[in-house]
């Protein structure tokens, strides 16, 4: 069986030396309600914030609040997608088990990370029965569960499977590509690239 957690640490190599802050994640967590995973804190704690692949953007831990705020504020505002004829396998009503979906809360889609072509990334209650899913909104508005934890999905993600929306399968030859935010204004994104990896 894959160790999906450690698959992404090989992937992505050694991280910036940043410590992880416990006290600042339970801060977060008493915010929105609820407890996030394990393996997405200690992704976010190794490397973020980085964008990778050039399009998947992982908001540090000290930005997340604002993040999460913003995206389920907006959704919530936004209900227009709820009058859409979704097929079941695409009405995340369906696959989360819920009668109406709510953004931000403990019992409804905790935004967890983007893209730069307008995918978010959700953790869910469950997907298909699955507890702490995920579920993506894809760039044309369309809906995906995947009854899995997020380091399986981000694995998947990094390997090119379609996990972003449908149509967003990429294999990317050769190393993954991690781009880090400048240190100055003016300066060019910080690109670093992982192990190689045999693809």
């Amino acid at each position: 069986m894959t160790d999906h957690l450690q698959a992404v640490f090989d992937m992505l190599g050694q991280g910036p030396d940043r410590p992880g802050d416990p006290a600042a994640w339970l801060r977060l967590e008493q915010e929105i309600g609820r407890e996030l995973p394990s393996d997405y804190k200690s992704i976010i704690d190794a490397y973020a914030p980085v964008q990778l692949h050039w399009h998947l953007c992982l908001t540090s831990r000290a930005d997340l609040g604002e993040m999460i705020r913003d995206e389920s504020q907006t959704w919530n505002e936004w209900r227009a997608w709820e009058s859409t004829e979704l097929a079941p396998d695409e009405d995340p009503r369906v696959f989360c088990n819920r009668p109406h979906i709510v953004f931000g809360t403990p019992d409804g889609l905790i935004p967890l990370a983007v893209t730069d072509q307008g995918a978010v990334i959700y953790l869910a209650p469950e997907v298909h029965g699955f507890p702490d899913g995920m579920v993506v909104q894809g760039p044309d508005g369309d809906w995906a569960g995947y009854p899995m934890t997020f380091a399986e999905w981000l694995h998947r993600y990094l390997i090119g499977e379609e996990m972003a929306g449908w149509g967003t399968a990429a294999r990317y030859r050769g190393p993954v590509l991690l781009e880090y935010p400048a240190s100055e204004p003016g300066q060019p994104p910080r690109k670093v690239y992982g192990p190689e990896r045999g693809m």
